[in-house]
């Protein structure tokens, strides 16, 4: 009887009510959209890189390393020595290790040599290959393969020529030795979209006639340097993956305990989540301004409720003429809001769910962040019950200045 009751009256006011249950609806599903950003962001963190069970570099802390050879941000303290990098190669433990050497950019863009293994090895999100979108991998000498963003933001395409520069911010090029672009590859939303790739044969080829910092008097041409021997002699960092997981720690533990130079080998998914702590911070800022968004609806909502109040006191004093107790009257304005509150949830989720399909694959496509469309966790449905009960409390404000108005005073008509 009192559920018909509320519904009848939500009925007759079905604009007011309307705009309130949308406005609780929008917050609800920015609320939760923030949840599966935050989720999403933090998973396609995490897998970055997989498959790599151990990054080397010069020892340093865990962060920078992680820094510089997975995100290309900032630069190694020191390189390592071809002759340790073979040394780890060696390693019985060892399945497979990639080099990469930093230091050179293009246009903004970081340049980094390694191997075509680079290209069979990287992994992200959960072993996914990296796909090439046009041509190959680099075959000759001064090929270059460009990460998705390099390509569409400076409108290369393959056979282009470009010039890489010395350093990462330097007017210095090595312009004697343009690159062709051989190859571009599909987007993946991690930092190999914003990378210039080259051999590290290559790396050594534009540098072997500088000297510190600058062009020799005595330059060796493009042509004359394919004669020559263009083994490196150090790299950055070193991408290994191991025999068996069972090694992993015997393996870095022998790295770490390295004796012809400091070194430093760590877990990328260990670095991860440590990065991921420092920068966090963003995380808990976003849910605060979703949070206050819900909250300005539901004060929205008790606003609506004691605009109403005054229209509405004939309507109250009538029940209470009918018999109604005081208490009915306060469980019928509690029993709306509830109401209003439920269907403001599922509309909610009805608008979130929709824009997901939606736009998941532009998201994806756009920022390389995948959000993966799944029912509510546990986590957003007592969220989603908390809404509700919230709702149904903050309505008892204007309920119970409903439940002490007189039946004179409600019956009272005002000029």
């Amino acid at each position: 009887m009192l559920l018909r009751l509320a519904l009848k009256s939500l009925r007759s006011r079905i604009l007011t009510v309307s705009l309130t249950v949308f406005a609780i609806a929008l917050s609800v599903a920015l609320f939760l959209g923030v949840e599966k950003v935050r989720t999403g962001a933090k998973a396609s963190f995490a897998d970055t890189i997989s498959g790599t069970d151990l990054i080397v570099g010069a020892r340093s802390g865990g962060v920078q390393l992680l820094l510089y050879s997975v995100f290309r941000v900032g630069n190694a303290t020191n390189n390592v020595t071809w002759q340790s990098y073979q040394d780890i190669a060696a390693r019985p433990e060892v399945k497979w290790i990639v080099p990469l050497s930093l230091g050179d950019s293009h246009r903004g863009f970081r340049v980094l040599g390694t191997t075509t293994a680079f290209f069979d090895r990287y992994k992200y999100r959960g072993g996914r290959d990296i796909d090439f979108a046009q041509g190959t991998q680099f075959n000759d000498l001064f090929d270059t393969v460009l990460g998705a963003d390099v390509a569409s933001e400076l409108g290369y395409k393959i056979g282009d020529e470009i010039v890489v520069a010395h350093g990462v911010a330097s007017f210095t090029e090595h312009d004697d030795k343009p690159f062709r672009v051989s190859g571009i590859l599909e987007k993946t939303g991690t930092p190999v979209d914003r990378t210039v790739f080259v051999s590290l044969a290559a790396i050594e080829a534009i540098h072997i006639d500088w000297q510190g910092g600058g062009r020799s008097q005595t330059p060796i041409s493009a042509k004359d340097v394919r004669q020559m021997d263009l083994k490196p002699k150090s790299v950055s960092a070193a991408l290994v993956g191991v025999t068996s997981r069972l090694k992993i720690f015997t393996l870095q533990r022998w790295i770490n305990d390295y004796t012809q130079e400091p070194l430093l080998a760590i877990l990328p998914g260990v670095a991860l989540s440590e990065l991921w702590s420092l920068i966090g911070v963003a995380e808990t800022a976003l849910i605060g301004v979703s949070t206050m968004v819900v909250i300005t609806a539901l004060l929205g909502m008790i606003a609506m409720i004691f605009s109403g109040l005054n229209e509405r006191r004939r309507e109250m004093a009538l029940l209470r003429a009918i018999g109604a107790r005081p208490r009915t009257i306060l469980t019928l304005l509690t029993t709306e809001a509830a109401l209003m509150s439920l269907m403001a949830v599922l509309l909610g989720l009805a608008l979130l769910y929709t824009g997901l399909f939606v736009a998941q694959s532009y998201i994806d496509a756009a920022f390389g962040l995948y959000l993966e469309i799944t029912w509510p966790s546990r986590r957003e449905l007592v969220v989603l019950a908390l809404v509700v009960l919230a709702g149904t409390l903050v309505s008892l404000i204007p309920a119970l200045r409903a439940y002490f108005l007189s039946l004179a005073d409600g019956m009272q008509v005002r000029s």
